[in-house]
Order: C-alpha cells, then structure tokens, then sequence
C-alpha cells in the first residue's frame, strides 16, 4: 500500500464521517454540509455534528447542523485555513456558538503512517531491534485482563469490543508497556500507546506503535492504522514522528455546554 493509497482511505472515512465526497478534502474551496448519521462512521463519534471543522490542509470541510449553516460558512471564509483552527480567531466562532448553547470541545491532530520510512526503509525493524525489551503481539484473548489505568490509552474501557490486537513490551514475563488498536471503522485502527513511568524514555513507544502499525498494514485486511492526539500532548505527537507517522489532518468539534460542563467534572 501506498501513502497516496493511505491518504486517499482516510479521505474516504473523513468523508463518511463528515457526509460529503472524499474529494471535498481535496480542493482549494471551502465547503459546508448538513451532518447526518451514517452506521459506517467512526464509532465514537456522535453524529449528526452540531459543527465539526476538518482540514487535510488546502481547505475546510465542515459538517454542522442546519441551524449553524450560516455562522459556520460566514467563519470559514473571513480567514485563513490554518487560522480557523486556532485562537485568537477560533474566540470568532465561539463567540457565536455559545449563546446557542455550543462551544467548541475537541481540537485535535491525525496522523497517518509514512509507508516509505516506516516499511521500504527499515523504520520498524530498526526501532525494534534498538528496543531492550522484548516485543510480543497480541491477539483479543491475550488483553482481555489489562483494562485498568495504566493501559488506559492503549486499550478502550468503554468500547472493549472494538479493541482487535495490540503489541506489548515485556520485561521477563512483567509487561511494561502497551500499544493496541481499535478497529473505529471498516477500513482504520487506532493505534493508542501506555508505557509504564519508570520504563519510558528508552524507545518502547515508538517500537511498540511501529510495529503495530506495520502488522497492521502487513494484514491483508486492507485496514490502515492512524494516530490522533491534542496538538498540546507534545510527548505523543513526538512518539508519532519516531514512529513513521506524519500529519495527516486536523479536526475541531464542537458540543453542548452541558456536555463540556460534565467532561469537565469528571475531570476534577
């Protein structure tokens, strides 16, 4: 598989996500469309959206509610791609959400694997066998006991059904760090990564997340892996880099003030 091949199935899942054509990510022209549900969307996402922003980098996709249409479309188009997606001029748009009940909630980075660095030069096997530990992939029966805190990015709690392989680092029989991924879609896994305190700093991550990365290229499933984190979780966005993944595109939603309110209770 190639990275325009790989390009072009996140484009795809984008579009099914964000209710337009993959090609919509393609152009120079900003567009808008009415969200809608669709089963084949990304599974923790909550559709319809009231106001998600998209960028692969040459435009904007937004899929928001009819009743944001006007506002959303007016936003986009007083600045630049890349400005839309930071303040000050993001305050522009929260401005006109919140009397509406709305703010913006998740802002965040996705990146795809550089198949060319990561594959055809040797990336993985390198990082692999610079790692000190020993990696052992994982099949669904092989985690089923691991879901507490510290494998808490590596494995999803609250949607264990979609966890499907995972790849750990283990220092005798004691596992010290954790990559997993989750099958969001049809066609993408998301590949989360947990290392333990003590053990970080010595290469794990980026040997466990390339070498799940590549097993799942390697599946015949035709299913790409991809990565996301805030653009503020500077030790992952270097994890990603380390492990052949580049950026891909950039996404700011918006929810509820209801919503943001009790996200953030349960964070105190």
């Amino acid at each position: 598989m190639t990275n325009k091949q790989i390009l072009e199935i996140a484009m795809r899942q984008s579009a099914v996500d964000s209710s337009c054509e993959w090609q919509d990510f393609t152009g120079t022209e900003n567009k808008v469309f009415i969200s809608e549900k669709n089963e084949n969307a990304r599974k923790y996402l909550e559709l319809p959206f009231i106001c998600d922003l998209t960028s692969y980098g040459s435009n904007i996709v937004a899929s928001v509610s009819a009743e944001l249409k006007e506002i959303v479309t007016e936003y986009i188009n007083k600045f630049r791609v890349e400005h839309c997606f930071e303040t000050p001029n993001l305050h522009v748009l929260m401005q006109k959400l919140r009397p509406l009940g709305y703010d913006i909630c998740f802002m965040s980075e996705y990146s795809l694997p550089d198949v060319d660095i990561l594959i055809t030069d040797g990336l993985a096997e390198r990082l692999q066998n610079s790692c000190p530990y020993e990696i052992r992939v994982m099949e669904k029966e092989d985690f089923q006991g691991l879901y507490d805190k510290r494998w808490s990015h590596a494995l999803c709690a609250d949607r264990p059904e979609l966890d499907v392989i995972a790849a750990g680092a283990y220092e005798g029989e004691r596992l010290v760090g954790l990559a997993g991924a989750s099958a969001d879609c049809e066609s993408m896994w998301q590949i989360g990564i947990d290392v333990l305190p003590e053990f970080r700093r010595k290469g794990i991550a980026a040997a466990l997340t390339s070498r799940l990365a590549v097993e799942i290229l390697n599946s015949g499933k035709n299913i790409i892996p991809f990565y996301c984190c805030a653009w503020s979780n500077i030790g992952s966005i270097r994890n990603a880099i380390a492990s052949g993944f580049r950026p891909a595109w950039v996404q700011v939603t918006a929810k509820k003030l209801d919503k943001i309110e009790e996200m953030n209770g349960k964070c105190i």
